[in-house]
């Protein structure tokens, strides 16, 4: 019986629908840090249509923190939502882009999580790095993401959370952080996360400054 639930289970997962990336990549001109996930969440759990969407999510409460001190700068609460016309021009100005390691994906469970995620098609990321001759900084937020990232620039030794290492591609070296899943199932206070990330900004703009003119 257990052998028959585990097959039934099995084809379930098989006939998922493929899920193609719902955004384009945010690439700003001058693009200085690039920061890559996994995948978005399904759009029943989004509050606006860019990445990180989900409201529980911490990534903008994180970005308040590092740059303003202000944990609510890019959210909007009484309407359960992000600044959205205050997050755009931000990134362009401070030079921050943003995609995923997955241009399309099967969910093998109903969640959010990278675990139930099967990767159907990863994102061409060394493209995308030619793409952008100004990148000096990579920051992955999640193990799937940090994995795809490791295979695709045959980064031997991965990161720990928190650390960084450099790595060569095409005559440039390049840095790659592996900063905490701004997930609120990852096991750290927001506050915590942020006083990592703010060590990785500071570290990539340590001007306090973003794009110049």
């Amino acid at each position: 019986m257990k052998h028959t639930k585990s097959g039934e289970s099995a084809a379930q997962e098989a006939l998922q629908p493929v899920e193609r990336h719902p955004f384009e990549p945010f690439l700003p001109q001058g693009c200085r840090l690039l920061m890559l996930g996994s995948f978005p969440p399904a759009p029943k759990r989004w509050a606006m249509k860019f990445y990180y969407p989900n409201f529980t999510n911490d990534m903008w409460r994180i970005f308040g923190l590092c740059f303003f001190a202000d944990k609510m700068h890019f959210v909007d609460a009484a309407n359960r939502t992000f600044r959205l016309d205050d997050i755009v021009p931000f990134l362009v100005s401070t030079g921050i882009g943003m995609y995923d390691t997955a241009c399309a994906v099967r969910r093998l469970k109903n969640t959010a999580s990278d675990k139930d995620l099967e990767v159907v098609e990863p994102t061409d990321l060394m493209a995308m790095v030619r793409s952008l001759p100004r990148l000096t900084d990579i920051v992955t937020t999640g193990q799937k993401a940090t994995d795809v990232l490791c295979s695709c620039f045959r980064i031997e030794s991965q990161p720990s959370v928190v650390a960084s290492v450099e790595f060569a591609f095409e005559g440039r070296t390049l840095r790659l952080w592996r900063m905490p899943s701004s997930s609120r199932a990852y096991p750290m206070k927001t506050e915590r996360k942020a006083e990592y990330y703010d060590v990785m900004f500071r570290t990539v703009f340590p001007d306090g400054a973003g794009v110049q003119p």
